[in-house]
């Protein structure tokens, strides 16, 4: 059967600075590429210019260029798209079921993973805004910002011109906000109800919008997915001229020609800065690439606190049961003796084996023992950790989640890095591993409906699942997503502090840079 298609005048906006075109599936209007700033190399961004007639969107936007190349990788577990890259990346995209500015819809602004190096607003088959869009009557958003030495190289001391080069690609997200916020009501959205969500390192760009008072009244709740992690944030070194002056050398340049660095080919500069940075950050130097704490943006609130602004945003925040299990899983694992299981995990985790065993059985009644070789604490525990310093303040809640699913591969696949999205995009049906009929599409449901009815109501809780109470210092109150959705009251604190005396560190990824990889 044919499905209904429209792109004319019925799909045309009309815009601060001009007209746009998108168009409309089967009731659902799409916007695809539409351009929210503009910026020159290393410099803040500037609104968009106005124009005469009508432009189209109907095609995504260029993406940030990478450092280095892509190779697909473990395309079952998280299939992506690859697009065009150009630093000219300011491009944002929309899904709504309405053109009509009095519909004032939730929003939903979507922030992709990739650290603050990698990535795109379409990388992921998952970051697909259709179903959430039709599913709970929301106005989905994603963009592209510029990242790694584009959008976080500090050039500051080099002129007034490059005062925000620390943190432009944060400012270009800023930005997009600003759009948003002076645009949106034309797709039917809500200016006044914004939610952002992000994971990974879409999830660490919420904590540091928080923390950058330009961004304030511009989003009005946050989800934070796998995005606070220890290794990220504040670099203890934040001098840059070690890295700058390195760069330079390698290009021939001295300081004082410093605006040559703005006009050498991209392929140029990332090779000359793959080629000095990775001895300097092996230093402990600063390397870019992330953003730095300064006038713009404040700084880790676990470390210098939450703005007052930042206590009054309702939040969610979580991870999910196995961040590093990439790897290959335990076949037939429910047929273990439990001997041979306790052998491999006191192979991995010596005598704490024997302490954490009892302490995963209680927290984790319904998990088969060998998944607690894959069991996650870095991200988990920042994660509890924020979770606690942030529900002090009374000002506005925090929810905690984990999401636990078991996938059908490899024997029973505990959820990875990344795992969650196609549920909370009710887009498990572009993702082959993730379903089990009567099960995953259930999952998906409930999941994806707390999501929708935060950023509608400011509260997760829906029917179907159990109370799910907001956390308090004393009681981190976790739902844990999984075939049977439950609340547990500080369930996994005890164990994590055992799992984190075995001195956990980032797993081996075969010579390839752990940070794209973990966050890409």
């Amino acid at each position: 059967m044919a499905r209904q298609f429209a792109c004319d005048a019925s799909t045309t906006v009309q815009t601060k600075a001009g007209k746009l075109r998108g168009f409309m599936l089967d009731g659902t209007y799409i916007f695809q590429g539409i351009k929210y700033a503009d910026a020159k190399r290393f410099q803040a961004p500037t609104p968009v210019k106005p124009w005469d007639g009508v432009k189209d969107a109907l095609s995504y936007g260029y993406v940030c260029p990478l450092m280095r190349q892509d190779v697909p990788n473990g395309e079952l577990m998280v299939p992506h798209r690859y697009w065009p890259m150009d630093e000219n990346c300011q491009y944002l995209n929309i899904w709504t079921q309405a053109l009509d500015p009095e519909a004032k819809k939730p929003v939903m602004v979507w922030l992709h993973g990739g650290g603050f190096f990698a990535g795109s607003s379409i990388e992921q088959v998952a970051y697909d805004g259709t179903n959430l869009c039709e599913t709970g009557d929301v106005v989905v958003v994603s963009l592209n910002h510029r990242l790694n030495i584009l959008g976080y190289l500090n050039l500051s001391g080099y002129g007034e011109k490059y005062a925000r080069s620390a943190n432009a690609g944060t400012a270009d997200m800023v930005e997009a906000l600003r759009w948003i916020r002076d645009n949106i009501a034309q797709f039917g959205g809500d200016p006044d109800n914004v939610t952002l969500f992000g994971q990974s390192g879409g999830g660490m760009k919420v904590t540091v919008l928080m923390q950058t008072p330009e961004a304030d009244g511009l989003f009005h709740k946050g989800i934070i997915e796998s995005g606070v992690l220890d290794k990220f944030g504040n670099p203890e070194k934040t001098d840059p001229k070690p890295v700058v002056e390195a760069l330079l050398k390698e290009l021939g340049l001295t300081a004082d020609e410093i605006e040559k660095l703005e006009t050498i080919p991209y392929a140029d500069l990332a090779k000359a800065y793959n080629k000095v940075a990775p001895a300097l950050e092996k230093a402990g130097e600063y390397v870019g690439t992330s953003p730095v704490a300064d006038d713009y943006y404040l700084g880790d609130p676990r470390e210098v606190g939450f703005r007052d602004h930042a206590k009054t945003i309702p939040l969610i925040v979580g991870t999910v049961f196995g961040e590093f299990a990439f790897g290959p899983g335990v076949e037939d694992k429910d047929q273990l003796p439990k001997e041979k299981i306790r052998e491999m995990l006191e192979k991995k985790y010596g005598d704490h084996a024997q302490k954490l065993i009892p302490l995963f059985e209680k927290a984790y009644p319904d998990k088969n023992l060998c998944d607690l070789l894959v069991l996650d604490a870095l991200f988990r525990v920042p994660s509890s950790d924020y979770i606690l310093k942030r529900s002090a303040h009374k000002e506005a809640p925090v929810y905690s989640y984990i999401f636990a699913y078991e996938f059908p591969f490899e024997g029973g696949k505990p959820a990875w890095h990344c795992s969650e999205i196609p549920f909370v995009f009710h887009n498990t049906d572009k993702v082959a591993v993730c379903n089990i009929p009567g099960v995953s599409d259930r999952l998906e449901e409930r999941m994806s409906g707390a999501w929708i009815a935060f950023a509608r109501y400011g509260n997760p809780n829906i029917p179907g699942l159990p109370c799910w109470p907001a956390s308090t210092p004393e009681d981190e109150a976790t739902m844990i997503f999984d075939r049977t959705c439950q609340v547990r009251h500080n369930f996994d604190h005890e164990l994590l502090k055992v799992l984190m005396e075995t001195n956990p560190g980032l797993p081996p990824f075969d010579g390839e840079d752990e940070e794209e990889i973990m966050l890409h």
